[in-house]
């Protein structure tokens, strides 16, 4: 209980300085976490993939489409349940710095193939039934304010053109990691336009999911599908649906490789600020702790004062930071949603943030602890300053 309250008031005999430190401490774990979530949310979609549904893609590229003929080739392959198709539409709204997913789909088959995707059923019939329907997601429409009926004027830069569509239901995510920030719109309405205006570009889809029976029979299902159109003029690549997303992420990867590697020298900043304070506590309390051995104190009741202020410091840094982090995610996600749709900060990020401080405070004793260990009484009580 002694050593305790020691502990407690040497945490605050320098308060300025114990509080700098405590803020250093707290801002390098925020920025932690901020960055480790920032990864975490940029592999979510590859990691809430389903393991039940595959992409068909153009084996050359992805921005290579398909023709719409192959639908019905997939579908009669064994082990497939379902198949849906999907076209990137791109294009701008207002300008280029107000993005978000603009995506053709065939409303009966998709939403009816990822029930992640929640929709009331009559806004499900509306969207149905008009062609220039879209569905929106929730997120997407608390940063536009977007309503049921608003129209959403788009100018095509892939499919030339003045675009609006009409909002028929907004779109909630079945769980918190569900991405709501995409626009989904009828492919007949695209293809419809085409045919008029570019008939060469019509009856193409831009990809195909692909929903097995089982999802241990995925590879076979993937082969026989590319099997089918081998040797044809647009050639297949079958993949599983975390695999197709993964391959979005690898195009990134030296960013988030960098993001990883700033995570940890993070770490390092923290490991600095904290050590550089207990270095010039312990080098201050010579002669205390020369007083102390001379009382009856043991060393390993120093040793005790000296891991349990660089703790109290690192526990308290750790504390406020992870606290701060929520706000500041918060914050952050606002911005970011319409590139990264789920900015969630996992309980994973904050075990590590956590982890790491405390390693922090147990490292940085070491040295001052070490050297009140090795110290004298006499050479502690000749120390001056």
């Amino acid at each position: 209980m002694k050593i305790l309250k020691l502990i407690i008031k040497n945490v605050f005999r320098h308060k300025l300085r114990t509080f700098l430190t405590i803020l250093g401490v707290a801002i390098a774990v925020m920025a932690f976490g901020l960055l480790r979530t920032l990864i975490t949310s940029w592999y979510a979609g590859a990691n809430a993939a389903a393991p039940d549904r595959l992409v068909t893609r153009n084996s050359v590229s992805f921005i290579f489409p398909l023709p719409l003929s192959y639908r019905d080739q997939i579908a009669r392959v064994p082990g497939v349940k379902s198949v849906t198709y999907e076209n990137w539409f791109g294009g701008v709204y207002i300008d280029q710095n107000h993005f978000f997913a603009r995506i053709a789909c065939d409303p009966k088959t998709m939403l009816a193939m990822y029930p992640e995707y929640v929709l009331p059923p009559d806004q499900l019939a509306a969207f149905e039934k008009e062609r220039d329907a879209c569905i929106i997601g929730q997120k997407l429409a608390d940063e536009y304010h977007f309503k049921i009926g608003d129209i959403i004027p788009i100018t095509g830069d892939i499919f030339p053109g003045q675009w609006q569509f009409v909002v028929r239901g907004i779109y909630h995510g079945k769980t918190p990691s569900t991405e709501e920030t995409t626009m989904f719109f009828q492919w007949d309405y695209l293809n419809e336009q085409l045919l008029k205006t570019s008939p060469t570009r019509a009856n193409q889809v831009g990809w195909y999911a692909v929903q097995v029976n089982d999802s241990k029979d995925a590879a076979r299902v993937s082969d026989a599908i590319d099997a089918l159109f081998a040797n044809s003029s647009a050639e297949t690549k079958t993949e599983t649906e975390k695999a197709f997303q993964a391959g979005f992420i690898s195009m990134s990867s030296a960013i988030i490789t960098s993001l990883q590697v700033i995570s940890y020298v993070i770490i390092g900043i923290i490991f600095l600020v904290l050590a550089n304070t207990m270095i010039m506590t312990a080098r201050e309390r010579i002669r205390e702790y020369a007083v102390l051995k001379t009382l009856g104190f043991t060393t390993k009741h120093i040793v005790g004062l000296i891991f349990g202020e660089s703790l109290s410091i690192a526990i308290l840094g750790g504390i406020l930071g992870i606290l701060i982090t929520f706000p500041m995610a918060a914050f952050f996600a606002i911005g970011m949603q319409s590139f990264i749709p789920m900015f969630i900060v996992e309980p994973e990020t904050l075990l590590l943030a956590g982890t790491f401080a405390i390693a922090v405070g147990i490292i940085s004793a070491i040295f001052p602890a070490n050297r009140a260990m090795s110290m004298q009484i006499v050479d502690g009580l000749r120390q001056v300053g």
